[in-house]
């Protein structure tokens, strides 16, 4: 049962959560880019005390949010502290260049990062809805940063309003849940299905319906010949905590469409292992930061006193990591893990 008051609990969890996959509920551009617009500003006030390093998340915001509680930070660190431990991972597990796919992207900016870091990127694809990927398509275009890095050799884009065809980076709207319109613009995007492929998707699958994520899932599995997936989402969601939860997000107009996968760890899993995945595994959040590096965790907590550590040992509890795996005689991804 929860320890804390219940309140305190939903209002960090409310910025905690990437809220700008509430978008088919919300209705509206406007709506889409303020939401997009939170989550990095709260990116970016872990970024400016020296949470991580991101010298293109800047470039992302329209304006300066403002310092975020300490709890919004340590949790968005071990959000993507965890991602780049795993994708390294994937990497190592390689040994090639790689194919990668985000699903409900937003301003991430994992690609620019990537080429800055010289990792083997063979192609590279977000997809999100309109709404938000002609936001980011003109800050593209606006930021020669991020220009230069997914131009040709002779400097030029493939640029429509919501749209971005680059050298090896594309940016695409579809609505992930809706294969066929995935399955196009993936292919618009010069997707190759022998070559060995992550997805990532952050708080996303969550508020798509079960059956279309099910179904999409089963796709990528069936498609490609080697494959990952990493899925950053709310864990526990039957205890109080998550009731309280869903309560006030329904409050607000949104609904979790895809919540019978977060019950548990065992939901998760089955979500992969039932629709054409070799096997998966879940971390809760609490777990994936104890199992990250030592050294660097010891350095964040210096940077700002927690007053109670309890409360983001429950947020921790209600989120979780988890990679989904299909192996090949060529590439074999068991290591892609916290282990």
């Amino acid at each position: 049962d929860v320890a804390l008051p219940i309140s305190k609990l939903i209002l960090l969890d409310s910025l905690l959560q990437e809220i700008q996959n509430v978008r088919t509920m919300s209705g509206g551009d406007e709506g889409v880019q303020s939401t997009n617009d939170d989550a990095t500003a709260c990116k970016l006030s872990a970024v400016q005390l020296g949470y991580w390093r991101d010298p293109f998340l800047p470039l992302m915001v329209r304006k300066d949010g403002g310092r975020r509680a300490p709890e919004i930070h340590l949790g968005y660190y071990a959000r993507v502290q965890g991602f780049r431990y795993l994708i390294d991972k994937f990497f190592d597990a390689c040994d090639t260049k790689v194919q990668m796919v985000n699903l409900g992207a937003g301003f991430d900016t994992l690609y620019w990062r990537l080429v800055e870091d010289g990792k083997p990127v063979k192609n590279f694809v977000e997809v999100d809805f309109s709404g938000v990927t002609a936001r980011k398509c003109y800050l593209i275009k606006r930021h020669k940063e991020l220009l230069a890095q997914v131009a040709d050799a002779e400097g030029e884009v493939k640029l429509s309003k919501t749209d971005l065809h680059g050298n090896r980076y594309h940016l695409v709207a579809a609505d992930f849940s809706n294969i066929e319109n995935l399955r196009e613009k993936l292919e618009q995007s010069e997707i190759d299905y022998h070559c060995p492929t992550l997805v990532m998707a952050e708080c996303a699958l969550v508020y798509a319906d079960s059956s279309k994520v099910d179904a999409m899932l089963s796709w990528l599995a069936a498609s490609f010949s080697s494959i990952a997936f990493i899925n950053y989402e709310q864990l526990n969601m039957n205890d109080r905590f998550g009731s309280v939860m869903l309560e006030n997000l329904l409050s607000r107009g949104c609904q979790l469409a895809g919540v019978s996968a977060c019950k548990d760890a065992n939901t998760q899993i089955s979500r992969f292992t039932t629709n054409g995945w070799e096997s998966a595994t879940c971390w809760n959040m609490n777990e994936v930061y104890s199992l990250l590096p030592q050294a660097d965790l010891q350095r964040v907590e210096r940077l700002e006193f927690l007053d109670e550590k309890e409360l983001i040992r429950q947020l921790f509890h209600h989120y979780c990591i988890t990679v989904a795996r299909k192996n090949s005689p060529n590439f074999n991804f068991d290591s892609v893990n916290f282990d």
